[in-house]
């Protein structure tokens, strides 16, 4: 799989948690927080393949253009796994703030996957070729599934 598609695939599972989260209400405190857990492992893991694999791959690929979306997509990522995801997970489930929270997070993860599937990626095939990307997806799996072992152990461990 290459490596945009693997990670238009994981844009996808993110929205779909994303979804279920929105719709959810303030009763359904356990699923809330199962969503919000597969949701943080979920964009972790993603944040961590585009920013050590595809990003440096693109940057190095492109010019000044290029290395603006970079810096604004890796901003982005900050945003998200610093600010808003910590304050979602310390946000009560059942409290009226934890339904905004999650707006705020699916408003900002949205905009980023639009962003990255019409620009960063459009312009990702064009400048890295067909191989390049293949051998990206390549490395991305292999992180990805090393990853996951390592966040279900952490998990379980805690």
């Amino acid at each position: 799989m290459n490596a945009i598609d693997l990670l238009k695939t994981d844009h996808e599972k993110v929205k779909s948690i994303l979804e279920q989260l929105s719709e959810s209400t303030d009763r359904a405190v356990k699923k809330r927080t199962e969503l919000l857990e597969k949701l943080e492992m979920e964009v972790t893991i993603h944040t961590q393949l585009e920013e050590q694999i595809l990003y440096p791959a693109f940057k190095a690929a492109g010019g000044k253009e290029q290395e603006e979306m970079y810096y604004e997509a890796k901003e982005e990522h900050r945003t998200v796994d610093s600010l808003v995801l910590p304050d979602l997970k310390n946000t009560d489930p059942t409290k009226p703030e934890f339904a905004g929270r999650v707006k705020v997070v699916k408003e900002l993860l949205e905009h980023h996957i639009e962003e990255e599937e019409t620009e960063m990626f459009v312009q990702a095939k064009k400048l890295l070729g067909k191989s390049k990307l293949e051998e990206l997806g390549e490395q991305m799996q292999v992180m990805k599934s090393a990853l996951k072992k390592t966040y279900s152990s952490s998990k379980t461990a805690a």
